[in-house]
């Protein structure tokens, strides 16, 4: 009688998938030949894009680079790209007419913006914190130079209305409105009275100076970036207020940011700048000197803000009313609310507009060539006025908008990853 068993005593490995259900035959299948239609459409868009490729990519790995002049590459290499230009004059398109022998400067300051920016974009690196509210008075000093001291004043200053708010919240415990008034107070009696002769006294005693740089050299991706980062590390929070101003339950705090706002987005950015570069000087006093790069991101800052500030309204207008229901019931105070519950979840439901906004920002720096500041665009038509490389674009720009893509990409990265880290949903 044969040995027969009605319960498994051993377990068939699974079969593996056929061929054309894994792999890349599956992820064609579902993704690019999916239909009819989408086959054609992808036969037709893969044509296309080998069409265009057989055209750039010879031009592009096939540049010259060692070349002296525009003339020189087209009599070596035809039609080709004529990157020696980006070999020769890539210092100009970089750092302007910054002085060659300080370049370490603004190298340093790029260094230390991106360890000044770790901790505010990465949680975990939190305990670095204090390298960025050190950073813009290093990057000022590092950048313009003259004498340290000024900014060791001015964080002195800072240092101590911080620890005078501090003490007289959680020491004496009094009020937040008269803390917060006071420690405004000691900065200002601080900056008036004691800041110049501190500076007097420590600078005869350690002189501790930089050669001095104008604004005037400073120029290409090294003024693109001063204007870019500086304008939405401002901006952000002005929106903020902005929004919140807007929303007040005060007329005349919402008429002022109603007005502020409904303004600068109805005037192009270009206008705004033409007013810090020509018509400013007419309202200030003669004789009187105001930076041109101080001005222009003034009003860039000013203009991103207004814009920032309807951004987060609209993740405070997407909010539930059962969100402020909770803040209320729970007795929190408005400041309490906004803090804890409101700002947060509106925060976080405006990141895609936020970074939309950051990155027009960046990309909007290179509307100051228009009022004679080089940026790389500037720079770019700087350097085709040279008779040496007058006739040449496509290098140029495929450069810069190069450079503006890594930087612009970098953003939109960075927003999905904090979407990914904030997600609370269960899906």
């Amino acid at each position: 009688m044969s040995n027969l068993s009605y319960v498994r005593i051993k377990e068939i490995p699974p079969s593996a998938p056929p061929v054309g259900q894994r792999g890349i035959i599956k992820w064609l299948r579902e993704n690019l030949f999916s239909s009819w239609l989408n086959s054609i459409l992808t036969i037709f868009a893969l044509y296309f894009l080998g069409h265009v490729l057989s055209g750039i990519l010879p031009w592009l790995f096939g540049g010259n680079w060692g070349a002296s002049s525009l003339r020189q590459c087209r009599d070596e290499t035809g039609s080709a790209a004529c990157f020696a230009v980006l070999a020769v004059r890539w210092k100009q398109l970089i750092f302007g007419f910054y002085p060659g022998a300080e370049y370490w400067r603004p190298i340093l300051t790029f260094l230390l913006m991106v360890l000044a920016l770790v901790p505010i974009l990465f949680t975990r690196f939190l305990r670095l914190a204090s390298l960025s509210a050190l950073f813009p008075g290093l990057a000022v000093w590092l950048l313009w130079g003259g004498s340290f001291w000024p900014v060791f004043c001015f964080y002195l200053g800072l240092f101590s209305s911080v620890y005078c708010f501090y003490m007289l919240i959680q020491k004496v415990k009094l009020p937040f409105q008269t803390g917060f008034l006071t420690s405004i107070g000691v900065f200002i009696v601080f900056t008036v009275f004691l800041s110049v002769p501190i500076q007097l006294v420590v600078e005869s005693l350690l002189p501790l100076t930089l050669p001095s740089v104008e604004s005037a050299q400073f120029g290409g991706f090294l003024l693109s970036v001063l204007l870019g980062v500086t304008s939405i590390a401002i901006c952000f929070p002005i929106g903020i207020l902005l929004a919140l101003g807007r929303q007040s339950n005060l007329p005349l705090v919402t008429m002022i940011c109603v007005g502020f706002i409904e303004f600068v987005r109805g005037v192009p950015l270009i206008t705004l700048l033409f007013v810090a570069s020509v018509l400013l000087n007419y309202f200030l006093p003669p004789g009187t000197s105001f930076d041109l790069i101080l001005r222009v991101l003034i009003m860039l800052t000013l203009f991103s803000a207004a814009y920032q500030a309807e951004v987060i309204r609209g993740g405070i207008a997407a909010l539930p009313v059962g969100q402020y229901e909770a803040a209320n019931s729970m007795g929190l105070t408005y400041w309490q609310s906004q803090r804890l519950i409101i700002m947060p979840q509106a925060l976080k439901i405006s990141i895609p507009g936020t970074t939309n906004n950051f990155i027009a920002i960046f990309k909007d720096t290179t509307l100051v060539s228009i009022i004679g500041l080089l940026d790389p665009v500037g720079m770019a038509s700087a350097i085709r006025a040279d008779q040496t490389w007058n006739g040449i674009y496509w290098e140029l720009f495929v450069a810069i908008g190069s450079l503006y893509f890594i930087f612009c990409f970098g953003m939109s990265r960075y927003s999905l990853y904090l979407e990914r880290q904030l997600q609370t949903d269960l899906n």
